[in-house]
């Protein structure tokens, strides 16, 4: 491509190299510690299981995918759920998402074995594609009530004014500034809008939102602990179910990569690689109490941007990631970055997903005047935007909650399956067979 900065098996200059690294670790940085946070895990060992994860990805993978793996969103529920249990616990949740990481190892068995014909015909570009515009859309909410609010529930302009200087800085480097700085957009804005709301808090006092006490109390190193996992059917079952979903995130994420780097990573190195690489990320993350890991589209988001896709760049990121969880006052440091400022950044980010999305349901030639393809996405955005779940019991004292993302991967799952298909969505010989034998009768 003509158009790329550093290619996928360049090795940048050390000068280059660390900064564009960090640059990544800052884009998945406030996403990976958010989902332990609200699960009630680690935020440091997320951070180890990320870095060790994406390590284990990049050599399955035989170095070929710019990946950069982190908490997955989709099990924040079940984590939830099995974790404050009376019947199970941390170690039984622990125990579903290694279960789910061999899942998607089984998977990747199979589609190694028989090829992804299948897989295409189960998830095609319309429902891969939709599924992933649902992920950007259902972040939007999240990117702006950080801008607007500071994820307080109450609109502040104060916030919002940080927000927007940080999406401002973020968006002149990416189209404005020329070389080196051009491809360190994100950094910049987080960087440019810290420095705002450092000088705003200098001058207006009640707007002083950046706090070092966390930092002061932070112990120098600490290290991630092994400890193994507890299983029980219900959790294994829930954590399995959730995969499905994520499988589809995982289908998107190596289409929007490969449309992104312009190489198709379904056949080189292979799906099959790419799926197991997550499977066993999420089942090593388990084993140290971090959560199920998966592709992230804030990473994809910051190569679509600075148009940087070497794998060097993204293992750098993940031995930073490792270093982070073991030096927790540095840890504590890049959590000081106000809210406002992940939400300006997050703006632009989350937007790419969903465009990316879009990106796949167009390049990929999904004719939207055939009903059937147009039934399917209007479903899935209308199930996985509007909030739709669905609750029943597994036993064990817990109800099973499929909503959002999943829900919606699931019902364009079922709808692909059983919707009749015309001729123009038949490969073009199959459909002359049918018409010749509609001939002869």
């Amino acid at each position: 491509m003509s158009d790329v900065q550093i290619g996928v098996n360049e090795k940048p200059e050390l000068k280059h190299w660390i900064p564009l690294s960090i640059q990544h670790v800052f884009a998945m940085f406030g996403a990976t510690i958010l989902v332990p946070i609200l699960t009630g895990l680690s935020p440091t060992t997320a951070l180890f299981t990320a870095g060790v994860g994406t390590l284990l990805y990049i050599l399955i993978t035989k170095g070929k995918v710019p990946a950069f793996l982190g908490s997955s969103f989709a099990f924040i529920a079940p984590l939830i759920a099995i974790s404050s249990s009376a019947d199970f616990g941390v170690a039984y949740a622990m125990g579903g998402a290694f279960a789910a990481g061999l899942f998607y190892c089984i998977i990747a068995l199979i589609i190694g074995r028989f090829g992804i014909a299948w897989m295409d015909r189960v998830l095609p570009p319309v429902v891969i594609g939709s599924v992933i515009i649902v992920i950007g859309l259902n972040l939007a909410p999240t990117a702006m009530d950080m801008a607007m609010t500071g994820g307080s529930g109450t609109y502040s302009l104060a916030y919002f004014s940080i927000a927007l200087v940080t999406l401002a800085i973020a968006v002149v480097s990416s189209i404005v500034l020329k070389g080196f700085f051009n491809v360190i957009p994100i950094l910049l804005g987080i960087v440019g809008g810290y420095v705002f709301t450092l000088v705003m808090g200098a001058f207006f006092p009640a707007y002083h939102l950046i706090d070092y006490t966390g930092v002061k109390e932070a112990a120098w190193i600490g290290f991630a602990k092994f400890s193994l996992p507890k299983f029980h059917w219900v959790p294994m079952l829930t954590f399995l179910i959730v995969s499905l979903a994520t499988m589809a995130e995982h289908l998107g994420d190596t289409l929007v990569l490969s449309k992104v780097v312009g190489r198709d990573f379904y056949k080189d190195p292979g799906l099959h690689r790419t799926l197991a690489g997550d499977g066993i990320a999420t089942a090593v993350a388990s084993l140290f109490g971090g959560p199920p890991n998966t592709t992230y589209g804030e990473n994809i988001g910051v190569m679509a941007i600075t148009r940087v896709y070497s794998v060097w760049v993204i293992g750098g990121a993940a031995v930073i990631a490792v270093v982070l969880s073991f030096i927790q006052k540095f840890g504590a440091l890049i959590q000081t970055i106000p809210v406002p400022v992940m939400g300006g950044v997050s703006m632009m980010l989350f937007g790419i997903i969903a465009s990316a999305g879009i990106r796949t349901v167009v390049e990929s030639g999904v004719n939207y005047g055939e009903k059937r393809h147009l039934t399917i996405s209007s479903v899935i955005l209308v199930v996985g935007i509007g909030g739709g779940m669905i609750q029943f019991p597994l036993g064990g004292g817990l109800n099973f909650e499929l909503g959002g993302v999943a829900l919606a991967a699931v019902v364009g799952i079922i709808l692909n399956l059983i919707l009749p298909r015309s001729l123009d969505d038949i490969p073009e010989e199959t459909a002359e067979e049918m018409i010749q034998d509609g001939l002869k009768k």
